[in-house]
Order: structure tokens, then sequence, then C-alpha cells
């Protein structure tokens, strides 16, 4: 009896040491990290290409060939290195980093599209066309209101002026105060920062891009690369997966849910642009481009506009 019990042991230790093993492995497979040099440290998703692997400084030419012509306001104010150097903060995160090389590709044309477009200063019979025009600014040229509301935690400094900035131009006192809180840079007190330096006011779009700016809503980043998943209500309300929820994350119902409007129309015709610009493809624009149809995430009357 007692050798018939010694027998049916081994086996049993066996097993526990064979799952001991696999549990390793899994873990190790899954906390596996990859450095791409300074541009993507520590992470997963450096594991796949760079930004700079995929998009280089010619395509970025490409996208923006006018921004440094006479009648631009930002002239010599961005460029390609400002644009990696922030990246380098959000791609260990997933910025243009996630999935294979074609989606890594259209994140990063999306983000620019609507980059290009709140920055463009290409109207009508514009030299290259319209959509060439994108980054002509860095801050608004005329502001029609003071942008400054009444903020427990947010407190307008006295002097400071919060009207658009950046490349996602950033308005009013509390996103510069929510925004500032995760650069870690004090744009409450200081928002003229976002018109200094072309890597801060990248870094700022980028945050916004890969962070939800109200609570119970998706980033712009997870409704367009699919890790965000639709509830019963997002359905109803048709906001899906793509492109078009990116508008809705970020501009609410001042862009959608008022049908073809020419806001929302320029915002698709740059991502587009900058699809077929970057070798993609605008047929590759990926289902619900638009969001037309959809319902706000947050409705005006419960915020002021970001955008």
């Amino acid at each position: 009896m007692a050798a018939k019990k010694r027998s049916s042991a081994i086996p049993m230790a066996v097993l526990v040491l064979l799952l001991g093993v696999g549990m390793v492995a899994a873990k190790s497979k899954k906390e596996k990290l990859c450095n791409k040099g300074w541009e993507c440290k520590a992470s997963v998703y450096c594991c796949n290409e760079t930004i700079s692997d995929l998009f280089q400084v010619y395509q970025f030419e490409n996208l923006f060939s006018k921004r440094n012509t006479p009648v631009a306001q930002a002239v010599g104010f961005w460029d390609y290195h400002s644009f990696i150097t922030a990246s380098a903060v959000y791609q260990p995160l997933g910025f243009g980093t996630t999935g294979g090389k074609q989606m890594q590709m259209k994140e990063v044309a999306a983000f620019l599209g609507h980059v290009g477009s709140k920055t463009s200063c290409g109207y009508g019979v514009a030299t290259g066309g319209p959509l060439a025009w994108g980054l002509c600014y860095n801050h608004e040229m005329s502001p029609s209101k003071s942008y400054c509301e009444d903020s427990y935690i947010y407190p307008c400094t006295p002097g400071a002026e919060y009207y658009g900035r950046g490349a996602l131009p950033v308005y009013w006192n509390f996103n510069y105060g929510t925004i500032g809180e995760g650069l870690k840079v004090d744009l409450l007190n200081h928002p003229e920062y976002l018109e200094q330096n072309a890597t801060l006011a990248f870094q700022a779009a980028m945050w916004r891009w890969m962070n939800p700016m109200k609570k119970k809503q998706p980033s712009a980043h997870d409704v367009f690369v699919g890790k965000w998943k639709p509830t019963k209500n997002d359905t109803l309300s048709k906001r899906l997966p793509g492109f078009g929820a990116t508008m809705n994350v970020l501009y609410g119902d001042f862009v959608c849910g008022q049908g073809s409007v020419d806001s929302m129309n320029n915002i698709v015709s740059h991502y587009q642009y900058y699809l077929d610009l970057m070798g993609v493809g605008r047929e590759l624009s990926g289902d619900n481009l638009d969001c037309a149809e959809q319902k706000a995430f947050n409705p005006s009357a419960e915020q002021s506009s970001t955008s």
C-alpha cells in the first residue's frame, strides 16, 4: 500500500512543478518589456515599431507643407523633432505604438488630422489646397471672450488669458488647469507656455488624446484603436469605435450630432488627406468615420467648449 501511495504522489509533484513553470512562463511573457532608445522605453508597446520608424521627417513636411510660408502666423514654430520628442512620453503608453503598422500609422494620421484642421489657415482657394495649411497657427488670433469661468479648483490667475493655444487648442482656465496637472506644468498660471514651446504644445495635445477629459467618457485614443467597448446606451446613441467618436470625445455636440456640417467634414478631410500622404490611403479610413448622427458624450449644456 505504501509503495502504491508513493507512486501516485510522484505524478502529483510533477504536475505541481509543471504548473509552477507554466505560471512563471506566462508571467514572464505577460511582462515582456522592450526599449527602442530614447523614443520608447520599458513598455510592451515599445516592442512594436516606433513612430519615427514609420513616420519620418519628409512625411511630416509633406503633411504641413505650407506652415512656414510668410502668411502663416507660427512661422518656424512647429517642427518634426518637437512632435517626436513630445510623443516619447506617450509612445510607451500606446500612442502610435498600438497594434500593427497600419493601425499605428492610422492613429498618427488621426491625431494629426485633428491638429491640422484646428491650426489651419487654408481657406477657399489657398495655394496648394486648403488641406495643406495645417500648423499655420499656435494660438487664437482674435479671442471672442476671456474664457475665464469661476472655478474653486482652477481659479483664473489675474492677468492671465485663457484663449486657444497649442496643437489641439486649449480654452478655458479649468482646461489649462487640468492639462497642466497632467503634464506637471503650471499652465494655469502660465497659459502662454503653450505658444512658446512646440514640444509642450504637442504634449498637451497628446495628453488630451490619451486621457478622458470628462468622467464616464473614454479617451480619443481608446475609441480609435478599439480599446473602448460601447455600452448599450452608446450603441443607441450611435457612438461606435472609429474616427467619428474621436471628434465626439474632443468636441462633443459642437461638431457631432448636427448632420453633415462643415466643421465635422473639415476634420475628416484632413484625416483622409494625411492617410493618403502617409501612403496608407483613405480607403483604409475605417468604419464609423463621422459623428453626424452621434449624440454627444457630454452635451454642451454641461460643459464649456475645449475646441
